[in-house]
């Protein structure tokens, strides 16, 4: 799967990194950072909660948590990296309204980054449009936006685009651009530490 993050500034001022990721099962992924030039190279491994950042020539990966952001901007490495909701949620309120569906879900655990999510779901493509969250204090973090709803080919269709603001961060605004995107099963040790400088070869 390949995307675009670009992280818009106050000013207008943009940052563009295109990025290809690769995902086993509900708990694993790993991605590879292709742009821009400064960053080519990085790889980030995610294991259920666990989350590691390989940067070229430094050494062995480096722990990072999910609410740091190893692009600044508003998305975290949690959203970055995000897992299938059910594995880290759990749905403790459902309402239909009109076309959608309104979700509640609670945080499985505190390791999450967003004890609560408020979603509302396309009721006919069970889609997500909007996400909401919160804190355990209830404090709004960010609000994800999801768009342009694309058949990607193999039977995947979701949105193509995501974007988010915070009240954290006045005036920023981050966005992903979902681009190719196609079924491959990979093998478990592609998502080890000692693998996190050969993840280019996971895209042949």
């Amino acid at each position: 799967m390949y995307k675009k993050l670009i992280n818009i500034e106050p000013d207008g001022e943009k940052k563009e990194f295109l990025i290809f990721q690769a995902k086993k099962d509900r708990d694993k992924m790993v991605s590879l950072f292709l742009e821009p030039d400064s960053e080519k190279g990085r790889a980030t491994l995610r294991l259920g909660e666990n989350m590691w950042l390989y940067i070229p020539n430094v050494g062995r990966p480096i722990r990072i948590t999910s609410m740091q952001s190893v692009v600044g901007g508003v998305f975290n490495n949690a959203d970055i990296m995000r897992l299938d909701f059910s594995t880290e949620y759990s749905v403790v309120k459902q309402e239909e309204k009109d076309t959608h569906l309104h979700l509640a879900l609670k945080a499985k655990n505190d390791t999450v980054s967003y004890d609560r999510l408020l979603m509302q779901v396309d009721k006919k493509t069970l889609t997500p449009i909007q996400i909401e969250c919160y804190t355990s204090t209830q404090m709004l973090i960010k609000t994800l936006y999801y768009k342009k709803l694309k058949d990607f080919g193999d039977g995947i269709v979701r949105p193509s685009v995501v974007e988010t603001m915070s009240p954290m961060y006045k005036g920023y605004k981050s966005i992903i651009i979902y681009g190719k995107i196609t079924p491959k099963t990979f093998a478990d040790e592609a998502f080890t530490l000692d693998n996190l400088s050969k993840v280019s070869d996971l895209r042949r």
